[in-house]
C-alpha cells in the first residue's frame, strides 16, 4: 500500500539560502546578557550539524521505498533545508568556539560517537526512528519559538533571524521523516521506545555542552551551581520554555500520533513575511 504525504497542500517547504552576519553577537552573552540562556541556545546549536546530517543520511536510506510524488519531492526539500541548517549552524559553531574558547570537537566527538555505534551496531530504520523522535523535539521547540517572543526576548537582534528561519523550516518539514517511517514500517512500540533513549542523549548532551561553556568562561563551580539554578528555574517554571513543551511532547507517545495533529499553519502565515524578507 502506497503511503502518502500528510504534510498539508498549503505548506510550501521552499528551500532558502541563507546566510548571517553574527561575529559581534557571539563575542559575549547574546541572550539577555544571561550565561545561562545564551549557552542552552549555544549548546543545542552544537547538536546540530552533526544531528542535522544524520537525519539527512537516514530518511535518504529508505527514500528508493517512497512511490508518492509529494512525498519524494518533500524529501528532496528536506535534504536541503536540513543541508542549509547544517551549513548555518556550523558557522555559527566554528566561530562562537573561535571566540569564546570553547573546544568544539570535544564536544562534537561525543555526539559523532554515538552516531557510530548506531550505523555499526544497529538496523538503518533505527537511524530513522531517532530522526523522527528528534525532528519531534524541534518542531515543538520551534513552535515555542515563534508562537511565544518571551522565550528569546532580550537577544541581540543579530541572532534572531538565524533562530526564527530555523524554527521556520523545521515546521514546513516536520512530518517528512515521520511519513518515511511509516513508508518503512515503523511501529508505535519501537517509535516510544526510541523516543525515551533519544531524550536521555539529548539532555546529556545538552548539560555536557552547556557545562563546558560555563567552564570555559571562568565560572567557578560555585558560581555554575547559582547559573544552573536560575537556568533551570527559566526552563521549568509555569510557563518555562521546557516545561510549556510538556502536553505537546507526550502526545508522541500515542498510538495515533502525527506532527500535523499539532497544526500549527498559522505561525507559518505570520511570519511569511519576515522569512521571505531575510531570504530576498
Amino acid at each position: 500500500m502506497t503511503t502518502l504525504s500528510t504534510t498539508p497542500t498549503d505548506v510550501d517547504m521552499t528551500p532558502r539560502n541563507m546566510s548571517f552576519d553574527l561575529e559581534h553577537a557571539l563575542k559575549g552573552d547574546w541572550h539577555s546578557q544571561d550565561p545561562f540562556k545564551t549557552a542552552f541556545f549555544n549548546a543545542m546549536s552544537m547538536l546540530f550539524p552533526i544531528g542535522e546530517k544524520h537525519f539527512i543520511d537516514s530518511v535518504a536510506k529508505f527514500k528508493d521505498r517512497v512511490t508518492d510524488e509529494k512525498l519524494l519531492a518533500e524529501v528532496r526539500k528536506f535534504t536541503i533545508q536540513e543541508a542549509m541548517h547544517t551549513r548555518e549552524h556550523r558557522k555559527f559553531n566554528q566561530r562562537l568556539c573561535q571566540l569564546r574558547g570553547y573546544d568544539l570537537d570535544l564536544m562534537e566527538d561525543r555526539l559523532t560517537a554515538d552516531q557510530d555505534r548506531l550505523k555499526e551496531e544497529l538496523p538503518p530504520i533505527v537511524g530513522l526512528y531517532t530522526t523522527v523522535a528528534y525532528e519531534h523535539f524541534t518542531a515543538i521547540m520551534a513552535d515555542r519559538l515563534l508562537r511565544d517572543p518571551r522565550i528569546l526576548e532580550g537577544s541581540d537582534p543579530a541572532l534572531l533571524p538565524m533562530w526564527r528561519w530555523h524554527a521556520y523550516e523545521e515546521t514546513e518539514h516536520k512530518a517528512v521523516a515521520f511519513d518515511v517511517l511509516t513508508v518503512a514500517g515503523g511501529t508505535h512500540e519501537a517509535r516510544k521506545k526510541t523516543m525515551r533513549l533519544v531524550t536521555l542523549r539529548f539532555t546529556q548532551h545538552m548539560i555536557f555542552n552547556i557545562n563546558h561553556m560555563l567552564k570555559s568562561d571562568g565560572y567557578s563551580f560555585f558560581q555554575r551551581l547559582k547559573i544552573w539554578a536560575g537556568g533551570l528555574k527559566w526552563l521549568f517554571q509555569r510557563d518555562g520554555f521546557l516545561r510549556s513543551l510538556k502536553s505537546d511532547f507526550l502526545d508522541y507517545f500515542k498510538a495515533d500520533f502525527h506532527p500535523w495533529q499539532h497544526d500549527n499553519r498559522e505561525l507559518l502565515v505570520s511570519f511569511e513575511k519576515e522569512i521571505k524578507a531575510l531570504a530576498a
